[in-house]
């Protein structure tokens, strides 16, 4: 018994079709660039203490979405 690549999936559910590779790396991108400018910026201590914690939260979710199929 063979799949065909045109035939949908059965079970393929909303989740499946939220959680894909392309917009969960862009989000994980998009926190590790915001975690760059907090450490950057010059006028909020509170930003630029939790600068880092943003930053390696982004780079540990990318490397996790990494690993998620396309």
């Amino acid at each position: 018994m063979s799949l065909d690549a045109h035939t949908p999936m059965p079970g393929r559910g909303f989740a499946d079709r939220i959680v894909r590779r392309g917009p969960l790396e862009a989000i994980a991108t998009t926190i590790i660039a915001a975690g760059v400018v907090m450490l950057m910026q010059p006028f909020s201590l509170t930003l630029y203490s939790w600068s880092f914690a943003t930053t390696l939260f982004g780079t540990v979710l990318f490397t996790i979405v990494s690993k998620v199929r396309e």
